[in-house]
């Protein structure tokens, strides 16, 4: 599955001629000037690297440069990928050989791709074999560490994938490291932030809370797929020992997986204060109508959840995993991962003291402040594209 990289195809000879301002052009073997074509591939699509694709389709657009976007034809509906200028390419779900022939048709012509996360570039790297000078980019978002025989094969994947790229963009420092231990040629930090709405949140006094049922009581929030590795076995054990303070704890889980089923059971078999609300469109709001956010993953680099509650100023507890530690820096209470006990405790102190909570809060606001914006991102992602394109 080794792609070989060499000069990219059809260099600029003499630099970009004018195409307006701000737009991404080259000159072809003709002499014509023509628009930089790019192709950016979504495999499962978590919350994080969409949101990212979806701003990113959004400022390259804007600066002038053709975006095809490949992915689940489901993403489109609530990232709207066309809306923001892009060309939208459905692809079945990963498990269908058929999406690697489909994407291969769609690179035709691209001067370059940009595939987000492992399995996007899994599939990428399979596409561009036979296109060896087409420039490979992989943003790494995040990991799911696995065990047995699936640690075997995820390092497989991880190995074959990195090496492929011509450039692997990891979004905390641990990934940058993980990807030069697996060989690949060129990593580079580029943390990817979560976009600021353009519009303020719709607040209002009390109604997410009385939805919920926490008008009178604490709110707890946590959110993400409800699948292995997002530690919710642990924050259940957690809320298990909030039963006993007065009032309980409301805790409302966001998100939709294969795990609802034993989360569903456990809740109702142990009587948890828990909510499972499903996937929710208005997640920012929720965040925002809560005392405390609860991220307690096995592993996370950019977590949504974290930068959503520091960014609105709501204390978070989270596991010192991955990329969170540099994310959050000082503005979070960190637990180890499975840990519930010490998840607990780190609440209930939060709960119990509104100072600390009031301290987190600002801490939260002046780190998220040290974030990327949408508009350095982009303009750092383009500037390795113009350095692999040779514009």
């Amino acid at each position: 599955m080794r792609v070989m990289r060499g000069e990219a195809r059809g260099r600029a000879a003499g630099g970009a001629r004018p195409g307006g301002a701000g737009t991404r052009v080259r000159t072809g073997i003709l002499g014509r000037v023509t628009q930089l074509r790019t192709v950016q591939v979504l495999g499962g699509g978590s919350a994080g690297s969409s949101a990212h694709v979806r701003s990113l389709a959004s400022g390259l657009a804007a600066r002038g440069v053709r975006v095809t976007v490949c992915a689940p034809a489901a993403l489109d509906h609530e990232y709207d990928f066309t809306g923001a200028g892009a060309r939208l390419v459905p692809l079945p779900p990963p498990s269908d050989p058929a999406g690697v022939a489909a994407l291969r048709h769609a690179c035709i012509g691209a001067d370059l791709v940009h595939a987000h996360g492992l399995t996007a570039g899994v599939r990428a790297a399979l596409a561009l074999a036979g296109s060896p000078y087409t420039p490979f980019v992989m943003t790494w978002h995040t990991r799911r560490p696995a065990e047995g025989p699936r640690a075997g094969l995820a390092r497989l994947l991880e190995r074959r994938t990195v090496r492929a790229a011509t450039v692997v963009l990891g979004t905390c420092s641990e990934l940058v490291d993980l990807a030069r231990a697996r060989g690949a040629r060129d990593a580079r930090l580029a943390p990817v932030s979560v976009p600021v709405p353009r519009t303020p949140l719709c607040l209002q006094d009390g109604k997410a809370r009385a939805e919920l049922g926490a008008v009178e009581r604490p709110l707890l929030i946590a959110a993400g797929s409800l699948s292995a590795g997002r530690g919710y076995r642990t924050l259940l054990d957690a809320a298990g020992r909030w039963r006993e303070l007065d009032p309980a704890p409301l805790l409302v889980i966001a998100g939709e997986g294969p795990a609802r089923p034993v989360l569903r059971r456990r809740i109702t078999q142990e009587d948890l204060p828990v909510r499972l609300v499903g996937h929710r469109g208005d997640l920012a709001e929720l965040i925002a109508a809560a005392d405390v956010a609860v991220l307690p993953s096995r592993w996370e680099a950019r977590a949504v959840l974290a930068q959503e509650a520091l960014r609105l100023g709501v204390p978070l507890v989270a596991t010192a995993v991955g990329g969170v530690p540099e994310l959050v820096g000082d503005a979070a209470e960190l637990v180890p991962y499975g840990d519930a006990r010490a998840l607990a405790r780190a609440v209930e102190g939060l709960l119990a003291d509104p100072d600390r909570r009031s301290s987190l809060a600002a801490a939260g606001r002046v780190q998220a402040a040290t974030w990327p914006s949408e508009d350095a991102t982009v303009a750092h992602v383009l500037s390795v594209y113009d350095e692999l394109t040779g514009r």
